[in-house]
């Protein structure tokens, strides 16, 4: 090629940065229709009743209120959900949590629409509830679904009662290796709710045509789950339903399910009007999901050498009332319980349990957070057990090169090494855990420093692209691929315009839109950059065999003989003056021969989760997941003895991301992951009132501001090129997020002696573990 253009690994600008801080985005909010009507709705203020019945009277008499939907307007046996069809549009005959959406009002304005929600009365007949995990499981507690044996599952989950799934994942012979171990630690922990607080919350648009189709655009991460959700749970053909997506104010994984859109649907098919739903804060809170908590009990084993031997994992999560993407949370966590590490000898299982709580769903980690740090404190107990120092029991056990993940499935790029290498060096690591820690009285503010490594993927399920060259050479590309904010536009038009040799100014990307878009499972997983660019490739690589097979016959050529140029050129390898600009390419195709050009590519990742000669799986929904990114964390944590309260002066992240498309956007998901993982170890904790949410509004529910960032947050970038990915890149959406409560966790063990086992540390639990210590001295 006689020169490049290098729009892969350059950091420009996302592609709609400029509308956003100009305030012209278009969010769901900031769309309107002539005549259009506004929704509201009606919650449960049960966690579990049968609705006996309603009465609309009072509301339907309110002027304005054009229609009322509850559960008598949805067919029977019609229910949605990833991996076990189990929840309906919204209540039907029953409510299993507090917060459910019962019923919902279309009126001309929002303020009449609220005041005739307020106006409804629904008949409960109020019925036992179970709102912890372990009850439910319990013999003689309530059920949450009595006709759960009945649902359709898409894998075998085992439900049965308040048994929602269970999976378990064998390798080796952990039964055996505990006698072989010469340090053992064994420890509980808990894992809290965590609120996804997207600055959007979550709303849609539905607009009936006159042949009764329904065109819905919502604040969603994947057009095709919304249109899948809304038409299994009201039973509609697919084709009667359009999705759309405008701009997305962030996701996090709360918006990959359905929330709001079944109900809005029926709304507008009832009122045969355009309708706007947009959820308040506190619904958003109450209604939608959240992280799920988790309670881990962890069993980990190592020679006297450091080789770690051994390790069993039990996990039990609250899924709340509806299954959602619980049993998928469940199964991948336990497939990444050991972390980037060897051990020859696991037994990893779980349940997810049923309760009368909100459902829990997809959360930035999918449940990798909730391990990593039970997995990575046993790692740093161990050492010390030892007399080793952490990071190097790490390095010890580390996965190398071409070393297969836990069950068996290959790593073809594996950048570990160096993020520890980096971590090491920049946070001086020998020298800061050596120096001399204060240890006198309580009141004392003192320093420690903790490690953390984990791994996530970026390789499932589907995808697709269409690369079409329009008549003057330029490019239109089309994913179905949601930007959630990530820049995921930006980053496919950049490996768009590498694939094709021409400037990303010269490619435009197309919304996602269910009628014309190719399919794509959805933003979530971290997967976009490999599984949706690697479409992008090869889309690109059927546009430019076209062109060249066009070019070969205008310049009388053979294929072979031709390369694609810098700047939207096709021309005849070394002969520097012999071209054709895309343009005349493009203008022949169109209007002499051969038809417009355009490439297509779909595809589903295939790699298999789990080798049968090396493991044994029961209840795994994935059965087609990899491609690891890896990271490691190195955190310096000030604790505050008078107080227990913790700070964080400075992290150093390390992530091997394959290649960065835009190391500008790679650092940036880097630092917004830490910081959310920050919230998620300090201070973030959805706090339930018996089956009542007690904080669901942000004067309750802390996050992190900017007085609780690290004053220096050093985000590094590895390139260790994944041989499958597009140029190069795997995945770095969630990763960045994993290691953080793990890493914070050890540096308060390094600073004051005392282990957390639950999450959030808050100062009052901090504090209540350093009297403890204390007094038990």
């Amino acid at each position: 090629m006689s020169a490049t253009v290098h729009a892969v690994g350059a950091s420009i600008p996302q592609l709609e940065s400029h509308e956003k801080l100009a305030g012209s985005a278009q969010f769901i909010a900031d769309l309107s229709r002539p005549g259009m009507l506004h929704a509201a709705i009606v919650q449960s203020p049960h966690a579990h009743a049968r609705i006996r019945g309603y009465d609309l009277q009072a509301a339907l008499a309110l002027p304005g209120v054009r229609a009322i939907v509850t559960g008598d307007d949805l067919g029977d046996g019609h229910r949605m959900g990833a991996f076990i069809k189990d929840e309906p549009a919204f209540a039907k005959g029953k409510v299993r949590y507090v917060g459910e959406i019962v019923a919902a009002v279309a009126a001309d304005t929002e303020a009449i629409a609220r005041q005739a929600a307020r106006l409804l009365r629904v008949d409960y007949e109020v019925l036992p509830s179970v709102v912890d995990p372990e009850q439910a499981l319990a013999p003689g507690a309530p059920w949450v679904h009595e006709d759960a044996a009945s649902y359709v599952k898409v894998f075998d989950a085992g439900t049965q009662g308040n048994l929602c799934s269970r999976t378990s994942l064998s390798e080796g012979d952990a039964a055996a290796a505990w006698a072989q171990c010469d340090v053992i630690v064994e420890r509980s922990y808990r894992t809290p709710a965590q609120a996804h607080l997207s600055l959007e919350p979550c709303g849609a648009l539905a607009e009936v045509d006159a042949q009764g189709r329904v065109t819905l655009w919502s604040a969603n991460q994947s057009v095709f789950r919304v249109q899948a959700n809304v038409c299994e749970s009201l039973g509609l053909p697919m084709t009667r339903l359009r999705c759309q997506t405008p701009r997305v104010g962030a996701g996090f994984g709360n918006k990959m399910e359905a929330h709001v859109q079944p109900v809005l649907v029926l709304l507008a098919l009832k009122a045969r009007r355009t309708v706007r739903l947009i959820l308040s804060r506190e619904e958003d809170f109450e209604t939608v999901r959240a992280r799920h908590p988790f309670v881990i009990r962890m069993k980990t084993g190592a020679r006297r050498d450091g080789r770690l031997l051994a390790r069993e994992v039990e996990l039990l999560l609250d899924g709340g009332a509806y299954g959602d993407d619980s049993p998928g949370v469940l199964g991948y966590a336990l497939l990444m319980n050991c972390g980037p590490y060897n051990i020859p000898h696991v037994h990893a299982h779980g349940r997810v349990a049923y309760t009368h709580k909100m459902r829990f769903g997809a959360f930035r980690g999918f449940g990798v957070p909730q391990v990593t740090f039970a997995s990575e404190q046993q790692i740093d107990e161990i050492a010390t057990q030892l007399g080793m120092d952490p990071l190097a029991l790490r390095r010890l056990n580390a996965k190398r090169g071409a070393d297969p993940w836990f069950c068996g499935q290959q790593v073809a790029s594996n950048g570990l090494a160096q993020c520890l290498d980096i971590v090491e060096r920049e946070s001086r690591w020998a020298e800061a855990r050596a120096a001399e820690r204060k240890a006198g009285a309580l009141g004392e503010k003192r320093i420690g420093y903790g490690i953390a490594t984990s791994a996530h993927i970026g390789g499932l399920l589907a995808s697709g692209a269409i690369v079409r060259m329009l008549e003057d050479g330029s490019v239109l590309l089309n994913t179905g691929a949601v930007d959630i904010g990530q820049g995921s536009n930006t980053v496919l038009t950049q490996i768009c315009a590498e694939a094709l040799q021409i400037a990303p100014e010269q490619v435009a990307i197309a919304s996602p839109d269910t009628d014309g878009s190719p399919y794509n499972w959805g933003t979530t997983a971290s997967r976009v950059t490999y599984v949706a660019g690697r479409s992008v490739v090869q889309a690109a690589a059927e546009v430019e065999k076209k062109l060249k097979q066009h070019a070969s016959e205008m310049l009388e050529c053979a294929v072979d003989d031709l390369e694609l140029r810098a700047g939207g050129r096709v021309g005849l390898k070394g002969v520097p003056g012999r071209e054709l600009p895309f343009a005349a390419i493009s203008g022949r195709a169109h209007w002499a021969a051969g038809g417009p050009i355009i490439g297509s590519h779909s595809w589903v990742f295939d790699q298999k989760t789990v080798d049968p000669k090396r493991a044994v799986a029961t209840g795994l929904p994935f059965q087609q997941i990899g491609i690891f990114s890896f990271t490691a964390l190195v955190v310096e944590v000030e604790v505050d003895t008078l107080s227990g309260k913790l700070r964080v002066p400075r992290a150093w992240s390390a992530v091997d991301v394959g290649r960065a498309i835009n190391p500008q956007l790679v650092s940036g998901q880097i630092e917004g992951a830490f910081v959310q993982g920050l919230g998620f170890a300090l201070t973030e904790e959805m706090v339930w009132d018996g089956a009542k949410l007690a904080n669901p509004t942000l004067m309750d529910y802390k996050i992190p501001t900017f007085a609780e960032l690290p004053e220096e947050l050093r985000a590094y970038i590895v390139e260790s090129p994944e041989p499958s990915g597009p140029f190069g890149a795997k995945s770095v959406g969630e990763i960045g997020m994993n290691a953080v409560a793990a890493a914070i966790a050890n540096g308060v063990a390094h600073a004051v002696g005392v282990r957390p086992m639950r999450l959030p540390m808050t100062g009052e639990r901090i504090l209540d573990a350093l009297l403890a210590a204390e007094g038990g001295a």
